[in-house]
C-alpha cells in the first residue's frame, strides 16, 4: 500500500483494500420478487471538517491547509523527506521539483489535495489553487 492509499484510509475516503469478486449464491426459493440494489453513489467526505476536527484535538498546532509535513503529521503518517519523496515520486512529481525539498513540498501538498478531491473529498477552490 502506498503513502496516498494511507492517507485515503486514514480521511475514510476510498478502500484500501482490493476487494474480491463477490462468488456467486444460488438464487432464492421463488417466493417473493427480490428488489434490484442500486449502486451507492460515492459521497463526497468533508475532509476540511475532518482535519480540522484533527487539528483541535491536536497537541501541536500543524498548518495542514499550507504544509504537507503538518498535513501527514496530522493524519499520524511519517512526514520524512524520505516519505515525502516516496509520496511525491508516487504522484508523479516532476524531476525538477524532486531535487529542492521546498519545491517539492508545494507541489505535493497542491497535488494530495487535488487528489483527494479526485477521490470524493470535499476540498474549498482556494486550497486547491
Amino acid at each position: 500500500m502506498g503513502l496516498f492509499s494511507a492517507i485515503l484510509e486514514k480521511l475514510g475516503l476510498g478502500s484500501s483494500t482490493v476487494q474480491a469478486a463477490p462468488q456467486p449464491t444460488p438464487a432464492p426459493a421463488p417466493t417473493t420478487p427480490q428488489p434490484a440494489v442500486a449502486p451507492k453513489a460515492m459521497a463526497a467526505v468533508d475532509v476540511v471538517a475532518k482535519l480540522e476536527g484533527l487539528a483541535t484535538a491536536h497537541k501541536e498546532k500543524l498548518n495542514w491547509k499550507t504544509s504537507i509535513v503538518d498535513l501527514l503529521k496530522l493524519l499520524g503518517l511519517d512526514s520524512s523527506l524520505a516519505a515525502r519523496k516516496e509520496l511525491a515520486t508516487e504522484l508523479g512529481c516532476p524531476a525538477e521539483k524532486m531535487g529542492d525539498s521546498a519545491q517539492m513540498n508545494m507541489w505535493l501538498h497542491k497535488s494530495v489535495l487535488k487528489k483527494l478531491a479526485d477521490n470524493g473529498g470535499n476540498i474549498p477552490k482556494e486550497l486547491l489553487g
